[in-house]
């Protein structure tokens, strides 16, 4: 659905919400690539560290630790890039439109059930570099929830303005054509 049948579906267009696809594609590049040196140091230091009680088992549980890890966190973030590929939210003045990978669904302000509990943002170093930042799911009236996390530009102006449509019935206006 091309956007100007959203418009004229939901009204004139307020604002886009890109998610960054990239960014999450590095940081798994990045969480796998430390996974796999954290294998590749770990499997032998643990063969070498057979029979012995020295430091040898630490480290190597450490080594393996960290690879298994970063495996498994970089193949969950390669499996959520690649589901939500070219994600974007565009608000209009009576709904949403969720675009991802070519398709767009059209979310009226009244399939919109609330804003889940949001996730106040991770205090811990880099965690807007790694997503574990400012996160919510939009759950819709049907059960479905559609997660925002921090890889998506200004998701608490999102979630505000989603809040003021659904739950105290004020509507953006949106300004008819793209900025």
């Amino acid at each position: 659905m091309r956007r100007t049948e959203a418009a004229r579906e939901l009204g004139g267009f307020v604002r886009e919400h890109r998610t960054d696809g990239g960014r999450r594609l590095r940081l798994a590049g990045m969480l796998l690539v430390t996974g796999v040196v954290g294998l590749a140091f770990g499997v032998p230091v643990t063969i070498a560290s057979i029979g012995t009680t020295d430091g040898a088992p630490e480290l190597a549980g450490l080594l393996l630790g960290v690879g298994l890890a970063g495996l498994g966190l970089g193949i969950w973030r390669l499996m959520q890039a690649l589901r939500t590929r070219e994600q974007c939210f565009d608000v209009h003045e009576r709904g949403l439109t969720h675009r991802v990978a070519g398709t767009a669904t059209l979310i009226p302000w009244a399939d919109i059930e609330r804003i889940g509990s949001a996730s106040a943002g991770d205090g811990r170093p880099l965690a807007e570099a790694r997503g574990m930042g400012f996160g919510y799911a939009i759950e819709l009236r049907d059960g479905r929830k559609i997660r925002v996390d921090t890889f998506t530009e200004d998701p608490r102006e999102l979630a505000e303005t989603i809040h003021r449509a659904v739950s105290l019935g004020e509507f953006p206006q949106g300004r008819g054509r793209r900025p």
